[in-house]
């Protein structure tokens, strides 16, 4: 229904971004990867994907057509839905998920929240050949800074928004020295959480 948005960003957080195109103001769920891409900019086109369920339609967009690929590819995979995908690529980035894909490095898929071995190796098993078919790079993730909330509290919103409970969140905050993270990228921080929850 909606192949993109071009228009300016209002409001910008790890999890979702609102766009306003033509005086219509659109709330777009996106990773922490597309976010990473949109540190320094105002005006976007951003590529978007139109999930429908019974009782709501959310928006995801993608700075990238490869991620947008990689998300719809990975919900044709039986037990994952557009959270888990969004998960995934906020965990890895679309290189680093298509090298463990074409690989078959299941242990690397299983280390992302929410992805059992059996799961991994179920992506593996369903999307290679898509994949390999595929061509493109994609740049690395780049670091960006919060420059609105703290590192921390925006750590904890973004992943509050993904799905993980409060308290388990604010343990793992806790437990990292607040000389770290001030100087921590906010993304980085994520990332870390993410990988201490597994």
């Amino acid at each position: 229904m909606f192949a993109y948005l071009k228009g300016q960003i209002t409001l910008k957080t790890p999890t979702y971004i609102h766009v306003e195109c033509n005086g219509v103001g659109y709330h777009v769920n996106i990773s922490l990867y597309t976010y990473s891409k949109l540190e320094n900019i105002d005006n976007v086109k951003i590529l978007t994907y139109l999930h429908v369920k019974e009782d709501e339609q959310s928006l995801f967009g993608f700075f990238e057509n490869e991620e947008r690929s990689l998300f719809i590819h990975l919900l044709s995979v039986s037990g994952i839905g557009v959270n888990t995908a969004r998960v995934i690529l906020s965990y890895m980035n679309p290189e680093e998920i298509k090298t463990a894909i074409i690989h078959e490095n299941d242990f690397a898929l299983s280390k992302v929240k929410g992805i059992g071995p059996k799961t991994a190796k179920r992506i593996i098993l369903d999307l290679k050949e898509k994949v390999m078919k595929e061509s493109g790079d994609s740049p690395l993730v780049t670091s960006f800074e919060s420059k609105v909330h703290s590192v921390k509290s925006e750590a904890l919103s973004a992943l509050m928004a993904l799905g993980f409970p409060k308290p388990a969140i604010e343990k793992y905050l806790k437990a990292i020295p607040e000389a770290q993270t001030d100087t921590m990228p906010v993304e980085d921080l994520i990332k870390l959480i993410l990988k201490q929850m597994n």
